[in-house]
This record gives C-alpha cells, structure tokens and sequence, in this order.
C-alpha cells in the first residue's frame, strides 16, 4: 500500500468518526461542514443537498430526539468501515452502524459514501444512510410513524 492511500485511509477514518461525534452532540454545523459545499446527505426517506441543507436537518433530528423516546441522547457506533479507491482523489465507503439512545439499540443500518480530496481535506460528497431495522418503541420506531 502506497503512502498516499495510507494517510488518506486514516483521515477517511477520521472523517466517519467525527460525523458520529457531531450527529451524537446535535452540531449542525460542524457535521455540514464534513460535506463538500454541494455534498448529499440521503436517507431512507429525505435527500438533502448542500451544507445549510444538512445542518438544518440535523438540527430538526435534534429537535426530535429531545422530544421523543430516548431521553435525547443517542450514540453512533460504526463498524466494519472499507474503503476503495477509484483514484487519488475519490473513495467509495461502506459501513455499519448501531445507534443507541437511554433506552437501549434504537436504530441500525448501512452508511454508503462516497468521499473526495477537497484541498488537503477528505470531505463527504455524499453519504446514504440506509436504516435495516430499530426497535419496537424507540425514536427511530415514533419517526417512522408519530402515532406511536
């Protein structure tokens, strides 16, 4: 393995854990900023386009959070990251996630992204985050359908 691919696999790294870190402490802004100026954050059922797009979208989550099951908490575990590389300047991602709130697992799924060289930055260009299941009673369950 080349020494380019070496240090772009540790900030790779580096950009997942800190997206967890700023989805799980509801800032907005800082986890826009992980995305290229016109990066995608798509999930099951939204696809937002643009870093204002994003941040206001993390802050609606946040706002759910506190109001829903969970006791506005939640913490992102991510595992199993791969990582390819069409060229220096382009990687494909995959991997799996558990979120957990006070109340136990909540939610869980796949992230699939595809992240670019940015200046001396590896930034997301666009992450889907894809939902295989979440707990009967959680936030993720009252999300998907508000009557519960």
């Amino acid at each position: 393995m080349d020494d380019w691919e070496v240090a772009a696999r540790v900030a790779i790294d580096d950009l997942t854990g800190r997206y967890v870190r700023c989805a799980d402490g509801g800032r907005a802004a800082d986890l826009a900023s992980l995305f290229t100026e016109d990066g995608v954050l798509a999930t099951d059922d939204d696809e937002l386009h643009g870093r204002p797009a994003i941040a206001r979208y993390v802050d609606e989550a946040k706002s759910s959070l506190a109001a829903g099951a969970g006791g506005g908490q939640i913490r992102h575990h991510v595992s199993s990251l791969r990582v390819d590389f069409p060229s220096r300047t382009e990687a494909l991602a995959t991997s799996y996630f558990l979120a957990i709130t006070a109340l136990g697992p909540d939610h869980w799924g796949r992230y699939r992204d595809r992240v670019v060289r940015a200046g001396d930055q590896w930034r997301f260009a666009r992450r889907a985050a894809a939902v295989d299941g979440w707990a009967p009673g959680s936030w993720a369950a009252q999300r998907r359908d508000p009557s519960r």
